[in-house]
């Protein structure tokens, strides 16, 4: 029977998520006039999107007249290494100009030129000058921005509620189930279709960007569990500067600005070891590259005590460091009592930015369950092995508009709506068995250990010894968690909330070991010692669907006039990502 205190809502479109992506698809149906309502687990304003720093791609050709939509999309499929879905590459591309408009129309304040054309810089592998910004605050305004539209069409958003559950019957989406996290309300919501938008899993490694209970894979469980599928999980982008203390914040970015400006990177011997792995750009080489180098030389005994490599920008002018990384001065002050202009950053490899996601449809970002979208970094086809810098926060804008349509449409389309009061009950028995949990083992000291064995096993390196050893950790991990405690208290359900974000972290670890294992070659973010080149057979994306099952599925082809821009890009004077 239901709780007292369970609450029934209603809605055309429920959004998972408040992130960039969430909000720009809940706009969109507002807009359209379809009802909407908004669940997370986190803060609107305080979403993952106000991280991103660098800044938003799209071919305006402000800066450079010869840029265009085709020449993005060709840098996008080159520098994915062709495991990107070309179609999905296109609609990005295409929209990207209107994605910016949007954004301008409600008031994105982007960096412009003296006669009033938006501003474009070089970031990462691009042909042309094609990322806008807004200072190194990108990501924040563009949120802030998303949230004010929001609030202007009266978006409902409860973002202290963490869904547990998306409701089903016989293959066909009804609605989500989940818990406030702060008083512990039940909540049953209805929709005719929900959109999910919850982020991605680089949380499960020791050392991420990504902050405590945020991305902790949460898209991947509810996705399985309703029926979905995951692709290429295993294609996950390690940034090289992430700092290793203190702990709480291990992983927290120091900007790539830093070795943009001229930082340098030496090993514990002093030496310059970038000459080793790319004596051309050095410190400016990709990201996958540098993450590799400073991987293998911690791995090798070259790297510091507590496991890093030394970023050193002490040599720059004080006067650079304050002008032009006054945020990296800011944060080593703040996190380490660290004076960068004196003393150089102990960093290491960390989990950035997840390339994989949920199987969804290029057209619309539907899955192949009826009424199921899911959007942004929960989502998978535009990235590839590797992401082209600035890419993400243009995804999110095109497809949250694209899925809002979808969505209407298909509410709009229903006859009727099927529901099942079996399902309702089954999501709300497991809120009940966890909050009943009282068992021995913690569930903090669980997510730790999924967090080491990732690192371990499935860091920047793979083999196949260690990723078939981390997945026998994992099952003793899983074993546990059987036997957890919960233990709400007057802060709040925070607890129970853990044990979930454990459970997703879970699924998502074996779905990324398994199909890391599966992938048997060396392509971008994806190392296996054992197999270090690239194997052409292996232009495929990988599917999962559960512990033991993977398909290939080939990627589509390249149109002819995109695959004919494909080029080597200058990386002269550019940071490249």
């Amino acid at each position: 029977m239901p709780s007292p205190t369970e609450r029934r809502l209603a809605t055309a479109v429920l959004v998972i998520g408040t992130g960039g992506s969430g909000l720009r698809a809940a706009i969109q149906l507002a807009e359209r006039g379809t009802d909407v309502i908004v669940v997370g687990k986190r803060p609107s304003a305080d979403a993952h999107t106000t991280l991103a720093a660098g800044g938003i791609n799209a071919a305006l050709a402000t800066m450079d007249p010869d840029d265009s939509w085709q020449q993005h999309a060709a840098d996008t499929l080159k520098e994915s290494y062709f495991l990107a879905d070309p179609n999905t590459v296109r609609i990005v591309t295409e929209g990207a100009a209107r994605g910016i408009a949007d954004l301008e129309r409600w008031g994105m304040p982007f960096a412009r030129e003296a006669d009033g054309r938006i501003s474009q810089r070089y970031f990462g592998a691009h042909t042309f000058r094609r990322t806008a910004f807004a200072g190194d605050y990108t990501g924040l305004e563009i949120q802030r921005t998303l949230v004010n539209r929001a609030r202007q069409l009266d978006v409902p958003i409860i973002d202290t509620m963490y869904v547990t559950s998306i409701l089903t019957r016989d293959g066909v989406v009804f609605g989500a189930y989940g818990f406030d996290v702060g008083d512990g309300t039940r909540y049953v919501v209805h929709a005719d279709a929900v959109i999910l938008a919850a982020g991605g899993h680089t949380r499960i490694w020791r050392r991420t960007s990504s902050r405590r209970d945020e991305n902790t894979g949460d898209a991947f469980r509810l996705a399985v569990t309703a029926g979905a599928r995951i692709r290429d999980p295993e294609l996950v982008q390690f940034h090289p500067s992430g700092l290793l203390e203190p702990e709480d914040a291990a992983g927290t970015l120091v900007s790539e600005a830093a070795r943009g400006e001229g930082g340098i990177l030496r090993n514990q011997l002093g030496e310059r070891f970038m000459q080793r792995y790319d004596p051309v750009r050095m410190e400016l080489s990709t990201r996958d590259r540098v993450a590799l180098a400073a991987y293998t030389e911690i791995k090798q005994g070259r790297g510091t005590p507590d496991g890093g490599v030394w970023l050193d920008v002490s040599h720059l002018p004080r006067e650079t460091i304050m002008q032009r990384l006054p945020r990296v001065y800011q944060t080593l002050i703040e996190l380490q009592m660290l004076d960068i202009t004196t003393t150089p950053i102990e960093i290491a490899p960390t989990a950035h930015y997840s390339m994989g996601g949920v199987w969804v449809r290029p057209e619309d970002h539907g899955t192949e369950v009826a009424g199921l979208y899911a959007i942004g970094e929960a989502a998978s086809g535009l990235h590839g092995a590797n992401r082209l810098g600035g890419n993400s926060l243009i995804e999110l804008l095109v497809y949250g508009r694209i899925a809002g349509d979808a969505a209407a449409d298909y509410s709009a389309d229903l006859d009727a709506q099927p529901r099942s009061a079996t399902a309702v009950a089954e999501a709300r028995d497991e809120v009940d068995q966890v909050l009943a949990a009282d068992g021995p083992e913690n569930v903090r000291s669980l997510q730790r250990a999924v967090r080491d064995t990732m690192t371990e096993h499935a860091g920047v390196v793979r083999d196949e010894t260690g990723l078939k050893a981390g997945l026998a950790r994992l099952d003793d991990i899983e074993a546990a968690e059987k036997d957890i405690g919960v233990h709400p208290d007057l802060a709040g359900f925070q607890d129970m909330a853990h044990a979930f974000d454990l459970r997703s972290s879970l699924v998502a670890a074996h779905a990324t070991m398994e199909a890391a294992l599966e992938r048997r070659e060396t392509r971008g973010c994806h190392n296996r010692s054992d197999f270090p080149d690239l194997d052409e057979t292996l232009q495929v994306n990988l599917v999962w669907s559960g512990p033991g099952q993977i398909v290939h599925e080939p990627v589509a082809e390249t149109p002819v006039e995109i695959a004919a821009l494909v080029r080597e890009v200058s990386t002269a004077g550019k940071l490249v990502e």
